[in-house]
């Protein structure tokens, strides 16, 4: 079964809040969450066959990034790249190809997942949504029987932060929009799942404090053994200001809410937060949730009614933009990677916060 949209309305939002599918998706979340506790991206994991086969599926994925560079123009915008697209439909094209060598089995929906994790194609951009479509990408396989608990920490260490990589490379290379006005609250323009993966991470080390990412040398130092330094030094290297004396910002003027939390006592803290952000935030928010589609392997909870097409509007659902900027479909946002990149290429060497 290709996986279809059913979520449109306020109702449709809270009888899914207390589905049962609901509550399975945010328990994969937190056991895979519980799987990596105190554990670097380096800890050794047992790797099976499946995540040996996920992790070149994801090679695939890179080797299509390389088959469409992007012409860089004298005057550019600070939108995304067009040729994103080209990227997209190679990925859209071959996926079904590359996870057959996983499994045969529900291959329209699971494929339907995977190409959902990478970005929209029509308004090349990315936000959580997006990266909640790997999870649930991950949660079928695991439906399926191809990925155990036995597995999680290497899905999450090794395939996860493998995935993390890629999108970093997709948002670098063509300049992918926030999805929605705010990006993801605050925390990361795109990302939400590597803080709390990587809070996780940090929950029992015995010197790394919350405000250790206040430490730009110890951020760098730790970027490539825990998913929560290595966001913060993607935004220290994106979003750097200049307060005119030629002193950088600190995360309190671009990233207020991180700058918030790195004020918990310690990581446990920040662990159970971010659980119970991402549940409101993401798994509970209408303009979020109205995208995700729904199959076999995860059902539309039965109370959820079928709409009909006079209830849903010309772009795709069937809520209102009350607000001024529109969380999910509203104005187009440039990127501060475009911003950075842009910059840097007329030869300025400070890169301002956009």
């Amino acid at each position: 079964m290709i996986p279809i949209n059913r979520i449109y309305t306020k109702n449709d939002i809270e009888i899914w809040k207390n589905s049962q599918i609901h509550e399975d998706i945010l328990k994969f979340i937190t056991d895979t969450q519980e799987a990596i506790d105190g554990k670097t991206n380096g800890t050794d994991c047992e790797i099976s066959n499946t995540v040996e086969k996920l992790l070149k599926v994801l090679d695939h994925v890179s080797e299509a990034i390389e088959r469409h560079p992007v012409v860089y123009e004298k005057d550019v915008s600070r939108f995304g790249k067009i040729e994103f697209k080209d990227f997209y439909k190679d990925v859209e094209k071959n996926s079904e190809n590359w996870l057959s060598e996983i499994s045969n089995e529900s291959l329209d929906e699971i494929s339907a997942y995977f190409n959902e994790s990478w970005g929209n194609y029509s308004r090349i951009d990315y936000g959580s949504g997006h990266e909640l479509n790997f999870i649930c990408f991950l949660y079928c396989l695991k439906q399926l029987g191809l990925i155990s608990a036995q597995d999680y920490p290497a899905v999450i260490l090794k395939v996860f932060t493998k995935y993390i990589f890629i999108m970093r490379q997709l948002q670098k290379i063509y300049w992918l929009e926030p999805a929605g006005s705010h990006g993801v609250w605050g925390l990361d323009d795109y990302h939400f799942l590597p803080f709390l993966y990587g809070a996780s991470q940090l929950s029992s080390h015995p010197h790394l404090k919350p405000k250790s990412i206040h430490n730009s040398e110890l951020v760098e130092m730790f970027a490539d053994q825990y998913m929560y330094f290595e966001c913060i030094n993607f935004i220290n290297n994106i979003k750097t200001v200049n307060n005119g004396n030629n002193e950088k910002l600190s995360l309190r003027w671009h990233s207020p809410m991180l700058d918030d939390i790195s004020t918990a006592k310690n990581w446990t803290k920040v662990k159970e937060g971010m659980v119970k952000m991402y549940n409101v935030e993401v798994l509970n928010k209408l303009p979020i949730i109205q995208h995700f589609k729904f199959g076999e392997l995860i059902k539309c909870p039965d109370e959820i009614p079928e709409h009909e097409e006079s209830e849903i509007d010309e772009v795709g659902h069937g809520h209102d933009h009350l607000n001024t900027w529109g969380d999910c479909c509203g104005i187009k946002i440039p990127s501060a990677i475009a911003a950075s990149e842009s910059l840097k290429r007329s030869g300025k060497n400070q890169i301002p916060f956009d």
